[in-house]
């Protein structure tokens, strides 16, 4: 049981550190959206990449944590 709190936790954390440096970048981003039109653009095209990420990444992890627990239990 320990093991399986472990595996969940390192899990977690590696989704932590997704959303703070996605934070991170939306934050340069929402910096750089005061200099010109064409940097408005750029940004929200960025923003939706980022964001898309986000999806992916979360459903790639949340796969992971499912593969654990189905790995844990046999089931």
């Amino acid at each position: 049981m320990l093991i399986l709190f472990k595996k969940i936790e390192k899990k977690i954390n590696g989704i932590i550190w997704t959303f703070v440096s996605t934070g991170v970048i939306l934050l340069i981003l929402a910096v750089l959206v005061v200099w010109t039109d064409f940097m408005i653009r750029l940004v929200f095209g960025m923003i939706i990449l980022v964001i898309a990420y986000g999806f992916f990444y979360g459903a790639y992890k949340i796969y992971e944590i499912k593969k654990e627990l189905k790995n844990y239990f046999k089931l």
